[in-house]
């Protein structure tokens, strides 16, 4: 399986008991989607192997308790440690209306109410407070927050997002 066809799910991030138990972080709103997996994509040194699932249960609402088949010990836990999780894109619900993923919308235009076309998103800023769409407009890179208030349609089907962004903030990367 290629990384470009799975999507993060979340890291491992500690040992829950002494019979190769996990706990992961899950990178997701809603993490009971994520329960009752048969198995995942674990990133060992840059590949993706499946590991089957013995059983798993959310834990602390926010992490997900993980026992893998054949993981029976704290040596076999210690090597999965900060491990990487990964689904196949096809895991993903489907998102209704103006709801989407960051890697859907990689390509999409951008259109401002009062600027006109701003340019086409390459991708997304979630290293930030508040994340932020990339956006390309002839080789000057163009950051428009993601605020429900600045988003005012998102249309899947031509691939394009409105917005309605506060006056002069698209003219700020735009001055020379």
């Amino acid at each position: 399986m290629n990384r470009e066809d799975c999507f993060f799910l979340g890291k491992i991030v500690k040992k829950y008991s002494f019979k190769g138990e996990l706990l992961a972080k899950l990178d997701t709103d809603e993490p009971n989607l994520y329960e009752s997996l048969e198995s995942v994509f674990v990133d060992l040194k840059g590949a993706l192997i499946p590991f089957f699932i013995e059983s798993s249960q959310l834990h602390k609402s926010e992490l997900l308790r993980i026992k893998f088949e054949d993981v029976d010990t704290e040596e076999d836990a210690d090597a999965l440690m900060k491990c990487e999780l990964y689904l196949p894109m096809d895991f993903l619900p489907e998102l209704e209306d103006d709801k989407f993923y960051f890697h859907e919308i990689v390509g999409f235009t951008v259109e401002d109410k009062r600027f006109g076309t701003v340019g086409t998103i390459t991708g997304v800023n979630d290293s930030t407070a508040q994340s932020l769409f990339e956006i390309d407009r002839d080789g000057t890179e163009i950051l428009i927050p993601m605020n429900d208030e600045f988003i005012s349609k998102v249309d899947k089907t031509n691939k394009i997002i409105h917005v309605e962004t506060p006056e002069g903030l698209i003219d700020l990367y735009l001055e020379e």
